[in-house]
């Protein structure tokens, strides 16, 4: 098992970056002229190689888009998870029902088969059954996001719910840290109000991976600056259970 470290908000390379723990291998390679979802199919391409090399991994990064490549390396080891899906947002948006276009609010969509296919499709990944996806702690959905998921067999509960509705299999468990609320970690890109506060969080993932097979993880550190010494530890414990 290894701690990677991809240092990529979305295409951007972020030098300022502070990952909670070492890892043991940084990825950040210089991108080719293109569009942001060309230049993340690079990116992503080599984090995908390294993935599929171990059956667990620990992989943190500036945004949660980073689970596409994750995903798809360990459908390449053959393994098929299921997602835990921690997040104060849906990322269940696409090109054609997003206000924004901010690109990292796409990739449970893309993961479940849907919204921009271009990076999905280079890294042959494979889309997950809507039914094998638990959204934990969701707060902030804009209107199609409440609309899809209103359709979707795409489970949500609350973060201190997540245990008793696990899906069954290997989990791949992925963690935004704006799913905490801001009162206990400052510096948010992306802050959403009245959430869970940290001891909930820490619970409900010490729950999950005390309770199903995790064989992958990946931490969306969507904060400015460095998080704060409880996130660094709980990543810390993330990995030390993991092995």
């Amino acid at each position: 098992m290894t701690v990677l470290c991809v240092p990529f908000h979305l295409d951007e390379p972020l030098p300022g970056f502070v990952p909670p723990v070492t890892p043991d291998e940084v990825i950040a390679p210089d991108l080719p002229p293109g569009t942001p979802w060309e230049r993340m199919a690079v990116l992503y391409a080599e984090v995908a190689d390294a993935v599929g090399e171990d059956e667990l991994q620990v992989v943190l990064s500036g945004d949660c888009t980073t689970a596409l490549a994750v995903v798809a390396g360990q459908q390449r080891a053959g393994i098929s998870p299921s997602i835990v899906w921690f997040d104060a947002h849906g990322d269940v948006q696409t090109a054609a029902t997003s206000t924004s276009g901010y690109l990292g609010g796409f990739p449970l969509r893309q993961l479940v088969g849907g919204a921009d296919r271009l990076v999905p499709d280079r890294l042959g990944l494979r889309p997950v059954p809507e039914s094998d996806v638990l959204l934990v702690g969701a707060r902030d959905l804009d209107p199609p996001e409440v609309e899809f998921l209103a359709g979707s067999a795409i489970r949500q509960v609350a973060v201190d719910a997540v245990v008793d509705a696990l899906p069954d299999g290997p989990v791949h468990l992925h963690l935004d840290a704006d799913v905490v609320d801001p009162r206990d970690l400052p510096g948010l890109l992306f802050p959403s109000p009245d959430g869970p506060r940290w001891p909930e969080v820490l619970g409900a993932v010490r729950a999950v991976l005390a309770t199903c097979p995790v064989v992958a993880v990946t931490v969306g550190c969507t904060w400015s600056g460095s998080g704060t010494p409880e996130f660094a530890a709980l990543v810390r414990e993330i990995a030390e259970s993991a092995r």
